[in-house]
């Protein structure tokens, strides 16, 4: 690799991310030696100081480790979750069963008190750009104090809706402002276009695992869900995606293709240009999830299903939440030909988004300084990712697995034996932590050894107790001793 001197991001921090990717890809298998430093450095072009900076890296995110006398070594690392069984897809009723779950995790992740090692909602002030947020809202404040005393009327601001447009190039979707539709964040946008292209009593195709507050979403519409396997690295099966279609099964698709909550894995190019075909050839909507599109790892971006989509059956659904500012809650959608009836749902249930957030943002986008503020992201949401990946391998039981995301925060992770995530919930919620349960995200019962968590905390004492803590009663469930007890390398395998 050759670093960049010019770069914004560090020669120490390029070097730590060039080898964490080779230990990834696994041409560094575990208990390979690293190359001595002084001959990384002439390689290089850096000083030995750059490289030992790099080093200190590796080993704060868990990948390396030194040896008294005898240099640095790949650490072990968890194994791949590998692919899930094949499963019936029944059509199941998401108002069924899991519904007092949901509420009962939502309740102990809105509690103060707990260390929450598993919401998807970044908690550290530094992930946002909230002072230059603040300074761009007081300008516009300034400048246009009556902007608070007019009503916004749809389609809202077409400023904003120009640079999600202009910004939506990034990800293939050549837009223009008319097309898109500005929504109270991606659960509006979502909730939008499942009214738009169903009715009640429809069956609806998911993900398996999914993201789990579409259960209660589906049920307040009267939809039903059919549940689709989704292996951990590729995505969503197409062939069993095909058949169904073929079957005339599913009404609508809810899928996120580029980064899956809770696997956080990406489907091929050459997949999403096969989904696009397959929705467009059977004209049955996607509704594309692309909430942490903006989060993947890779540069450039790996295109949207909507890039590919041919006579618009693909409605593109994301939001600003969670790389911006949470509680602006501003979202948009692009609805190809849905676009009007989404348009008028959005108009009669909740009119327009707010005026000053949405110029406050626009401006942010503007300013270009909403590309900075996404690389700075994703290097923080990959180191973390590794260090707390490193922490499950160190507390957890032998034989846990663990995806590797290709963006975002949230991972998925697998337990041994017959331990019971949602009963390893409720023991950890009696000492104020909380975790998500496998539970939460089938309707069927086949992830019940399974739980979501997510790093986009501040990896402090408090964190990494948690983390330790809930691996700790993980063995004990399990009967088998933490990896860091075992002292065995943990290979990472391809599936």
């Amino acid at each position: 690799m050759s670093l960049a001197p010019t770069s914004d991001q560090p020669l120490y921090q390029q070097l730590a991310d060039s080898f964490a990717e080779a230990i990834h890809q696994g041409t560094l298998k575990p208990g390979k030696r690293l190359p001595a430093i002084r001959r990384v450095a002439q390689s290089h072009h850096v000083s030995v100081n750059t490289v030992l900076n790099a080093w200190q890296m590796l080993e704060d995110r868990g990948l390396i480790e030194a040896r008294p006398q005898s240099g640095y070594y790949v650490r072990g690392v968890l194994p791949a979750v590998t692919r899930h069984g094949q499963h019936k897809a029944r059509v199941r009723d998401p108002s069924s069963g899991k519904l007092d779950l949901i509420d009962k995790v939502f309740a102990a992740q809105n509690h103060p008190d707990y260390t929450n090692i598993s919401l998807a909602c970044p908690q550290d002030s530094e992930l946002f750009p909230a002072a230059r947020i603040a300074r761009i809202t007081a300008s516009l404040l300034r400048r246009h104090s009556n902007i608070i005393g007019r009503y916004a009327l749809p389609p809202g601001s077409e400023r904003l809706r120009e640079e999600i447009a202009r910004r939506a190039l990034h990800a293939g979707q050549t837009l223009t402002a008319d097309e898109i539709t500005l929504t109270h964040g991606c659960m509006e946008a979502l909730q939008l276009a499942l009214r738009a292209v169903t009715q009640p009593g429809d069956c609806v195709g998911l993900e398996s695992p999914t993201y789990f507050f579409l259960f209660p979403l589906l049920a307040s519409l009267g939809l039903k869900a059919l549940e689709i396997p989704t292996d951990p690295q590729h995505g969503l099966s197409l062939d069993a995606l095909e058949m169904l279609l073929q079957e005339q099964r599913i009404k609508a698709l809810i899928a996120m293709p580029s980064v899956q909550n809770p696997l956080g894995c990406g489907m091929s190019l050459e997949n999403k240009k096969r989904l696009a075909k397959l929705v467009n050839t059977y004209h049955v909507p996607l509704i594309e999830d692309g909430l942490y599109d903006e989060l993947q790892f890779d540069w450039p971006l790996s295109p949207a299903v909507k890039a590919f989509d041919r006579d618009g059956w693909v409605i593109y659904c994301t939001s600003f939440t969670k790389t911006v500012a949470p509680d602006f809650r501003l979202g948009w959608t692009a609805a190809g030909r849905f676009h009007d009836a989404i348009a008028r749902l959005k108009a009669v249930s909740s009119m327009a988004e707010s005026a000053l957030l949405s110029e406050t943002l626009a401006e942010f986008l503007a300013s270009g300084g909403y590309d900075h503020h996404l690389r700075t992201l994703r290097r923080r949401y990959a180191a973390n990712l590794d260090e707390a990946r490193g922490l499950i391998a160190r507390h957890f039981p032998v034989g846990t697995r663990a995806t590797l995301p290709r963006g975002g925060f949230v991972f998925w992770v697998e337990l041994p034996g017959s331990v019971n995530t949602t009963e390893m919930f409720d023991r950890l919620l009696q000492e104020q932590i909380c975790v998500t349960p496998g539970a939460l995200y089938s309707l069927s019962e086949r992830y019940n050894h399974a739980l979501r968590l997510s790093c986009c905390y501040p990896f402090d004492a408090r964190y990494t107790r948690a983390i330790q803590r809930a691996g700790e009663i993980a063995c004990e469930l399990a009967g088998v001793p933490c990896g860091e007890a075992q002292g065995v390398p943990l290979r990472p395998q391809t599936v």
